[in-house]
């Protein structure tokens, strides 16, 4: 008799064992990790570089770590906030796991950091069924992007503990349908939160900071049913396609920075490039 195993179960396992032994460390240390999953160009570097900046404002020691297929654009655009950044390119890879993410953290994280937002690979498909050991996972989506997207990505979207619509200062422009998409996101995701931002006009800055503290300190989080289901009958699959070429032009390409490079072999995929953007705290 034939035995079928489902590899990417036991894949999923595995990390979901590497995601506790991390949230546990961090925890500990008094850290607390955000997961930032979107589709490309929702606009979540532009926020994340804002909350940063009100982070620091505020005397909250933060810290970022953002992955990307290639190019350093993401963390150079938030290392300009003036906290510790990292950028992380995959190679192909199209999701971070826990047991990378450690390996990247380790010797560099600030002892101090309270809060540690990672800004997964832009995909809606691929990282949603990876814990990566955070506290708070927040789903961004762009008003461009349809009403339609929490239907469409059903995994990505159940499993958020917050959901962030973005460039909501375009919104009317592009006849965005508010009401549809909350109401698509409460058919995926019942009870979670929605809240409106926009980087350029100020619109809900400081939610997601505060939201992150709230989970670090804690504050209950909202509870997905989708998580109960998944750990009861292992992880959900989402088919998904993201078609959506939107993009985020907010650049600014003034950089000065100073690289360091280093070379972490990943040998369950290939072979991550790490490189830290350096600047002063």
């Amino acid at each position: 008799m034939c035995r079928v195993v489902d590899l990417r179960q036991a894949v999923l396992a595995k990390n979901d064992e590497a995601a506790q032994v991390l949230r546990t460390e961090l925890t500990a240390r008094g850290t607390t990790v955000v997961n930032l999953l979107s589709s490309p160009g929702s606009g979540k570097t532009a926020l994340l570089e804002r909350e940063l900046l009100l982070a620091r404002q505020r005397g909250v020691p933060v810290a970022a770590l953002t992955a990307d297929l290639a190019t350093e654009n993401d963390a150079l655009r938030l290392a300009r906030s003036g906290v510790p950044v990292k950028q992380v390119l995959t190679d192909g890879l199209c999701h971070l796991e826990a047991a990378m993410l450690g390996r990247h953290l380790d010797g560099w994280l600030p002892g101090d950091t309270r809060l540690l937002f990672v800004e997964n690979v832009g995909n809606l498909v691929c990282p949603a069924g990876y814990d990566l050991g955070e506290s708070l996972r927040v789903v961004l989506a762009s008003v461009t992007e349809g009403e339609d997207k929490p239907l469409k990505y059903p995994t990505a979207f159940g499993l958020a503990q917050l959901v962030v619509v973005t460039k909501t200062d375009i919104a009317e422009a592009v006849e965005f349908d508010e009401a549809a998409f909350r109401a698509n996101v409460e058919q995926v995701n019942p009870g979670v939160e929605v809240v409106l931002t926009s980087a350029r006009a100020g619109e809900g800055l400081g939610v997601l900071l505060d939201r992150a503290l709230a989970a670090g300190s804690g504050e209950g989080t909202h509870t997905p049913v989708m998580a109960g289901r998944q750990h009861a009958h292992g992880h959900g699959h989402s088919h998904g396609h993201d078609h959506d070429h939107d993009h985020d032009h907010e650049h600014d390409h003034e950089h000065e920075h100073a690289h360091d490079h280093d070379h972490d072999e990943d040998h369950d995929h290939q072979h991550p490039h790490l490189h830290t953007v350096a600047q002063t705290r």
